[in-house]
């Protein structure tokens, strides 16, 4: 059945292929602002160092349930998941392309029963028959097609892998974001809880003292605002503190009723005592995964230029065939009844190649749209670490103030208090003070977590937190 060594065939495959070249421009690394590649404009301001950005940047803050919490989220997030499985997908795209440099063959088996037209005009009966074949086809790389086809593919998974591992800084800002945030809101319930008590403590001598004759129903009315307010202050915060934990349980993947004790136990900010790690613009544009998302973006795009090219050209492809039909099984193993072919075949939408050429033009637009969305991301990166950096050290200041007006009315209300017992100042002066060195602690307070947030961002623009991160397994998919 199976017909002579076709050593022609092959001798014209070798040649064709040798022949082969890729149309289509040749992809070159986009060059990114020089003025973005040196010191960052508010590191001074932010009391930033031009230190290297640790890959986990959250061990910083040495807090061993902030670590566990990341590395958690970094493993069992869904969203990172998600992102796994598009990788995968993007792998099996290359797979696909990679496939397209072998040849494609189809072996076909199977009989029939019935009469074929020349039976029916012999005369003869119906009858059982059996056939098989086998058909092979390679199509020859001659202008690059399969190749650009490949490093489209190729670049698309380098892009998808960027996209996953933005997707981990994300999720680890995320997380540490989210704990600092109860932590902080932890603190500010201790302090509003704290300032209650003071106010309550105020409130009961001076209704005392109403009792006693000594001050008015007024007095002791304006005295019931300031206590109603401060048992107000703290349902909101209790409120705001437990939905941040439950968006950190969905962010390391546990659900609402599975709220981490240690996170919820958790009363005071972490912040960092030393300058914080942020390098210069030139390590941060080769750190941030979506500039490199971009990048290759680019080189996908540019690669399907050259797809789209090879449609310009002629199509060359050798194919070859061998079948056999016999009335039983064993005639479909004699070789003198075997029918075979051998030859290539060509081709071309010639002369009508409008069509490739609006290909080639489409193909040349979604490359300098990628190009243009490439130094939107450089530039987008550059200014999110600028505003991050800016918004922290602003934060910085207006901490040193709260702290320097908090210690002010500490004293303030200390001597309204001495004053006050003394008979020396009224109850609205002592209503004054407590009201506001309640508001300034309160402040500080909030300003604790703020800046904990605000540290939180910075790293996140700096798009740290991906180079060591465990590798993340998608869900797999039960075989039926």
């Amino acid at each position: 059945m199976t017909p002579p060594p076709p050593r022609a065939f092959a001798a014209a495959t070798l040649a064709l292929a040798l022949l082969g070249c890729a149309v289509g421009p040749k992809y070159a690394v986009p060059p990114t602002p020089a003025a973005g590649q040196g010191p960052f404009v508010s590191a001074d301001r932010a009391r930033a160092a031009d230190q290297p950005l640790p890959p986990y940047w959250w061990r910083l803050y040495q807090d061993p349930v902030l670590d566990r919490l990341v590395l958690q989220a970094l493993a069992e997030n869904d969203t990172l998941k998600a992102a796994a499985a598009n990788l995968a997908y993007a792998q099996g795209l290359l797979d696909e392309a990679r496939a397209g440099r072998y040849p494609t063959t189809d072996l076909t088996a199977g009989p029939t029963y019935g009469r074929s037209a020349e039976q029916v005009a012999a005369g003869a009966p119906a009858a059982l028959s059996f056939a098989a074949g086998f058909t092979a086809a390679y199509q020859v790389d001659l202008f690059g097609r399969i190749r650009r086809a490949i490093e489209a593919a190729g670049a698309n998974l380098e892009a998808t892998a960027a996209t996953e591992d933005a997707t981990r800084v994300t999720v680890a800002a995320a997380t540490a974001g989210a704990y600092a945030d109860i932590c902080g809101l932890g603190e500010q319930i201790d302090v509003a809880r704290k300032s209650l008590g003071v106010v309550q403590q105020t409130y009961d001598i001076t209704a005392a003292q109403r009792d006693a004759g000594a001050l008015s129903d007024f007095e002791l009315a304006r005295q019931g605002v300031l206590l109603e307010q401060a048992k107000a202050a703290i349902p909101p915060l209790e409120g705001q503190r437990r939905s941040t934990l439950f968006a950190l349980a969905a962010l390391i993947g546990e659900t609402p009723a599975e709220v981490p004790a240690d996170a919820a136990a958790c009363r005071l900010p972490p912040r960092l005592a030393q300058p914080l790690p942020v390098g210069d613009g030139a390590a941060l544009l080769r750190r941030r995964p979506d500039v490199r998302a971009a990048e290759r973006q680019i080189a996908a795009a540019t690669a399907r230029i050259g797809v789209a090219a090879a449609d310009l050209y002629p199509t060359v492809t050798l194919g070859a065939s061998v079948s056999n039909v016999a009335g039983n099984l064993g005639g479909l193993f004699n070789s003198s009844s075997a029918a075979y072919s051998l030859g290539p075949l060509i081709t071309w939408t010639f002369p009508n190649i409008s069509l490739a050429r609006a290909h080639v033009t489409e193909a040349r637009a979604l490359t300098s749209a990628a190009l243009a969305t490439f130094d939107a991301t450089v530039v987008e990166a550059l200014q999110e670490t600028e505003q991050a950096l800016a918004t922290y050290g602003a934060e910085l200041e207006h901490h040193a103030a709260l702290a320097a007006a908090t210690a002010r009315a500490d004293e303030a209300l200390r001597l309204a208090q001495i004053q006050y017992g003394a008979g020396a100042a009224s109850a609205l002066d002592l209503l004054t003070a407590e009201s506001t060195q309640v508001a300034a602690v309160q402040a500080v307070a909030a300003s604790d977590q703020a800046i904990a947030a605000d540290q939180v961002a910075v790293f996140q623009a700096l798009g740290g937190g991906w180079e060591d991160a465990p590798a993340v397994i998608p869900p797999p998919i039960a075989r039926r």
